[in-house]
């Protein structure tokens, strides 16, 4: 994976060389939880050791729960947070989905839990690999999740997360995903900010009105929304509240701007887009990869351009449109399977808006699952393939980019395909 830094380190933060888990467990730290629950699964168990490290030597004021499974952790710190604590978790994959039942449960006690997530095959062929297939298994479940590149990214989401989760006219729990085995042993040089800047950041969060919390002697319901029969009004409060999410993600990313000196767009973050002609669209840290691929393609004189996905709940529907529409071409690669549908999950939901891109064809990538990577070669037989299909020329819906068996004509029982 190739980075490049974001922009200039700004007074007031120090550069330290540091894993993906390091950068995420030092971001959870600045952000200063009430309570952190905890339970290692690879790749993330780092994660957990450093804030036990950080706890142990009283860099980190808080509770820390060492519960005995996954499952317990959600609902740990679903209930610190609905009453009234700041908190923190992080797991991976089969971790992942032993607290799917608590994950819902969360959203839906609308409790602003921030949460990492480090990428890894999920069960049914079990492979202790990077993939996406976990971020997928739980879009649905009503957080809200963003997409780190790189290790800087990281951190940067992490506390932003807090920013989006913790606001009043949100409140609602973010995960933020990255891509484990690359990201998170990963080292490299990460712009570590200072405790008071921080603290700046987070400080508009005090001066918002205070959501209701539990405390003692004062009766509120959780989990009784079937039975105080406003189910309806509550999950249309919540489904608004994720499109608010949008707009709110956009804004604390230029004031994160201001204080700390970097910024990655928001919603989506476009490399080389304002003349592009064709489009690969990404997320994770098949990014970097593809960014070098494209200066490569542009010395050639091929006009490609990068739309790399950094909120993928909600969906942002309406900025991919605007910056897709009327290129010749769009490609987008997917590291996860959308079972039901051939091409990859990114791929069929901008799909959706496809009426809207002014007839701008549309392929699917699938690469990078289980122990494949990304390579600087795969990404330029991508980009070849969207420059192909640019020209008029006939091309597949879906490539299996490390699987060419699978691009064959597919033929059945009978012999016909």
């Amino acid at each position: 994976m190739v980075t490049k830094t974001k922009a200039e380190t700004k007074k007031g933060s120090q550069i330290k060389v540091i894993t993906g888990n390091a950068a995420a467990a030092i971001a959870a730290k600045l952000a200063c939880p009430d309570v952190v629950a905890a339970y290692p699964i690879t790749p993330q168990t780092e994660i957990i050791e450093q804030i036990s490290k950080f706890h142990a030597n009283g860099e980190m004021d808080c509770e820390l729960i060492t519960v005995e499974g996954e499952n317990s952790a959600m609902n740990a710190v679903m209930a610190a947070s609905l009453a009234g604590g700041r908190v923190f978790t992080a797991t991976s994959s089969w971790g992942l989905v032993f607290m799917y039942d608590a994950v819902l449960a969360t959203s839906g006690a609308r409790a602003p839990v921030v949460m990492v997530n480090v990428n890894r095959e999920t069960p049914g062929i079990i492979a202790v690999s990077s993939g996406q297939q976990d971020m997928i298994c739980t879009r649905d479940a009503g957080w809200i999740f963003l997409i780190a590149e790189d290790c800087q990214e990281v951190l940067d989401l992490v506390l932003q997360a807090y920013r989006l989760a913790e606001d009043y006219d949100i409140q609602v729990p973010v995960m933020v995903h990255y891509d484990g085995f690359y990201l998170s042993y990963l080292s490299e040089g990460v712009d570590v900010p200072f405790q008071e800047d921080v603290d700046k950041f987070l400080s508009v969060l005090e001066d918002q009105p205070k959501r209701t919390v539990l405390t003692p002697g004062n009766g509120m319901g959780c989990g009784s929304h079937g039975i105080l029969g406003g189910y309806m009004e509550l999950r249309h409060k919540h489904v608004t509240a994720l499109e608010r999410s949008k707009a709110k993600f956009d804004q604390i990313d230029k004031e994160y701007e201001d204080i700390f000196g970097r910024a990655y767009g928001g919603q989506l973050e476009e490399y080389r887009m304002d003349d592009a002609d064709v489009v690969l669209v990404g997320s994770g840290s098949m990014c970097g990869t593809i960014k070098t691929v494209i200066d490569e393609k542009r010395q050639a004189g091929i006009k490609v351009g990068l739309l790399k996905m950094r909120m993928f709940r909600p969906f942002p529907g309406e900025a991919i449109v605007k910056a897709l529409k009327g290129k010749k071409a769009i490609g987008v690669v997917d590291r996860s399977l959308n079972f039901g549908h051939k091409g990859g999950p990114f791929y069929t939901e901008i799909k959706a808006f496809e009426t809207q891109l002014d007839g701008s064809p549309m392929i699917s990538f699938i690469d990078g699952i289980a122990n494949t990577d990304i390579t600087t070669v795969n990404v330029a037989a991508m980009i070849d393939t969207i420059c192909a299909l640019a020209a008029g020329k006939e091309v597949r819906e879906v490539t299996w980019v490390s699987y060419p068996e699978a691009n064959e004509p597919e033929v059945n029982k009978s012999g016909g395909k």
